[in-house]
């Protein structure tokens, strides 16, 4: 597996990013889905990028700076046919050490608090990730979850 930052401009990213949106719009609350668009992911602040095996594509996910200190992952998501083989680990400690790497101290993250989140906010807290308060603009909701870890 390779991981590549980038291809917000290829369609099977495009694909794969509309799909995780509908899935989580499907799996909460109208109107509490927090998930970034291609235009969202594309604002400045933000890092994107996709897992891939050979030409098939993974997953993605990508990396939005709150301030100096403090970052928020985004846009996990792991393809169906991949899922279970540990992709969204390798994709996370990725993002973990681009992060330490661009001097951020704290790493959260917003997750549904549905069943269909279950197995993310599982992997979540295998690295580390702890249940929070809201941050950055987020209001309490009981659709969605809150995480958050030093690095």
């Amino acid at each position: 597996m390779r991981i590549v930052e980038g291809g917000l401009d290829d369609a099977r990213v495009v694909a794969l990013l509309e799909h995780h949106i509908a899935m989580g719009r499907a799996n909460t609350v109208e109107g509490c889905a927090h998930a970034l668009d291609v235009s969202g992911l594309q604002r400045p602040g933000i890092r994107f990028w996709t897992a891939w095996r050979d030409d098939n594509l993974l997953g993605t996910g990508a990396l939005k700076r709150i301030d100096d200190g403090h970052a928020e992952v985004k846009s996990m998501h792991v393809a169906t046919p991949a899922r279970r083989q540990g992709v969204g680990g390798a994709m996370l400690d990725h993002i973990l050490r681009e992060a330490r790497a661009m001097g951020f101290k704290r790493v959260s993250l917003e997750t549904g608090s549905w069943d269909y989140f279950a197995p993310a906010r599982a992997m979540y807290a295998t690295r580390g990730f702890i249940e929070c308060a809201p941050f950055e603009g987020y209001k309490p909701d009981p659709a969605s979850t809150f995480m958050s870890r030093e690095i």
